[in-house]
């Protein structure tokens, strides 16, 4: 009863911060399982995949109905990403604790990072799409305004590409969505506006995130006594979060969580030490 609780606890708190924060704040599980329920990266890690999974999927739909998802580009993002999440699964599964934890905590730190930038140009929107448009030959994937569609070469497939790649691997391997590498990416390869970005982001996220489950199930790597309360407390986490995000959610505070972040992988590498 007491794993229950703690689970339906940490569930909570890591909804809450998405609701606040954004997609990036699912980062923050794999931390709080490892403390809150001494898990090691390779138990936590199929977990918080899970609640991400469930949690991005929500998210691109909602924004899905608003028009805002590329969901050609996400289709195409995620299939390249579902070849290396279940290798990253398998990996997470072979590897020792010690170089999975500082992997993690190096990954969190670098998404604190990618997080402080973008809550900076969340006050810039405009000027950011302007400065794309503006030397639009550096852009490969260029959305065709009259169809309201991007226009694909092999540029822009192999763009995407490796973000989707990248984000696969670091989704089975660490249980993290990827929003850190795929937000860049699309920002740096397309010029579409931020809130399209995003959107497109968490179909990807919610797409690599449910092959990794599924991954993870069949190989056993799966936890669901702990999985399914976590996943409870993070949806009804962001519910109660999302009904306040509209008075405390903001670039503020994305900054602070960042900060946080940040001090938190370093907590990591420093417990790893302290107590191997």
């Amino acid at each position: 009863m007491d794993i229950l609780l703690i689970s339906i606890l940490l569930g909570a708190v890591t909804g809450a911060i998405l609701a606040l924060t954004g997609a990036g704040g699912t980062i923050i599980a794999v931390p709080l399982l490892m403390f809150g329920l001494h898990l090691v990266v390779a138990e936590a890690a199929p977990i918080a995949l899970f609640a991400v999974c469930l949690s991005s999927a929500i998210g691109a739909l909602i924004a899905h109905r608003q028009g805002k998802v590329r969901y050609r580009a996400a289709g195409f993002i995620a299939i390249t990403g579902v070849v290396t999440a279940p290798i990253g699964i398998w990996l997470a599964q072979k590897l020792p604790n010690a170089p999975l934890t500082i992997l993690f905590a190096l990954v969190l730190f670098y998404a604190a990072i990618s997080m402080l930038r973008q809550s900076k140009m969340q006050d810039e929107p405009v000027k950011n799409i302007t400065d794309s448009q503006s030397d639009p030959a550096s852009i490969p994937c260029q959305l065709a305004y009259e169809q309201g569609r991007l226009v694909w070469t092999w540029p822009c497939a192999r763009a995407l590409a490796f973000s989707g790649i990248a984000t696969g691997c670091l989704s089975g391997l660490l249980g993290v969505g990827g929003g850190f590498v795929i937000v860049p990416a699309l920002r740096k390869a397309t010029n579409l506006s931020m809130q399209s970005i995003l959107a497109t982001s968490l179909a990807v996220i919610a797409l690599i995130s449910a092959v990794g489950v599924v991954s993870a199930t069949f190989i056993g790597g799966m936890n669901w006594t702990i999985a399914l309360p976590f996943a409870a407390g993070g949806l009804a986490g962001m519910l109660i979060g999302r009904i306040f995000a509209h008075f405390l959610a903001g670039p503020k505070l994305q900054q602070g969580f960042a900060v946080v972040s940040m001090g938190v992988s370093v907590w990591m590498i420093i417990r790893l030490f302290w107590m191997g």
